[in-house]
C-alpha cells in the first residue's frame, strides 16, 4: 500500500475531510498531534489501529497539500 492509498475520503465519514485507512482518524488529528510535539510512539500507543506508515501518509499528505498554488482575487 502506497502512502497515498493510506488516506481516503468518504462523504458519510468525518464530514468527508482525509482519513486514514478508512478508520475515523482524521489526517488534521495527527498532524495536529505532531505539531504540538507528540511523539510518533504516543500516537501510536493512543491509537493502536495505526502504523507507522499511516503517520508518514499523513506527513506526505500534509506536505503535497501545502504545495497547492492558490490565487488571491
Amino acid at each position: 500500500m502506497t502512502l497515498d492509498e493510506r488516506i481516503t475520503f468518504n462523504v458519510n465519514q468525518c464530514g468527508g475531510r482525509a482519513c486514514v485507512r478508512g478508520m475515523r482518524i482524521r489526517v488534521a488529528d495527527i498532524l495536529e498531534m505532531l505539531a504540538q510535539g507528540v511523539s510518533e510512539h504516543t500516537i501510536l500507543v493512543d491509537f493502536p489501529d495505526l502504523e507507522a506508515e499511516d503517520i508518514r501518509a499523513c506527513l506526505h499528505f500534509g506536505a503535497q497539500r501545502s504545495g497547492i498554488a492558490r490565487l488571491a482575487a
